[in-house]
């Protein structure tokens, strides 16, 4: 890691948050309401006097598909990583929902890394692989990697990941290994 504004024994902020955003989500989202849209236009511009069946689940499909892309992409548009002294807590889109809280008892160390991706862990979003954990991806880039006690991985990209990494290492350090406060 590179040098850091607090290797000279400044402290830490109480509170520390990062974030991460993903701008190509936004697109996505417009997919999911153009579908939308073209539900709503088939109900109500359509005849409905032929096939009535097919025109119904169409309208139903392209409502859903609509719903589904659109919320599941905004709830990936970015990630909130907040570190206090007790906890690290990780919540994704506008409605923070999944939300996940770390207590820093149960981290064993933080690693910092320069490159993840949706390629290494399947896509975007909130992603398990039982080869490599847990991770909440919402685009390329810099990341933080967390060792839990019970053996897992959790990886959460987020911007300035090197300052996370320091401010959970300094915690952990005055905390001491697999202890709560």
């Amino acid at each position: 890691m590179r040098d850091h504004p607090h290797a000279d024994g400044t402290p830490h902020p109480d509170v520390w948050t990062g974030r991460a955003t993903n701008r190509v989500q936004w697109l996505l989202a417009l997919v999911g309401a153009a579908c939308l849209a073209l539900g709503i236009e088939l109900a109500v511009d359509s005849a409905w006097t032929s096939g009535v069946a097919a025109l119904a689940m169409s309208v139903v499909g392209c409502i859903a598909a609509g719903l589904l892309v659109l919320f599941g992409t905004l709830a990936f548009v970015h990630v909130d990583l907040t570190l206090d002294k007790e906890s690290l807590e990780v919540r994704c889109g506008h409605i923070g929902l999944p939300r996940r809280r770390i207590p820093l008892s149960q981290v064993a160390g933080a690693d910092f890394t320069a490159l993840v991706t949706p390629r290494h862990w399947g896509g975007w979003g909130y992603r398990w692989r039982p080869e490599k954990g847990t991770a909440v991806v919402v685009r390329r880039g810099e990341g933080v990697v967390l060792r839990l006690w019970d053996g897992h991985t959790f990886t959460i990209t987020v911007d300035n990941a090197e300052t996370a990494v320091w401010v959970i290492r300094d915690r952990l350090r005055r905390t001491g290994p697999g202890t709560g406060r």
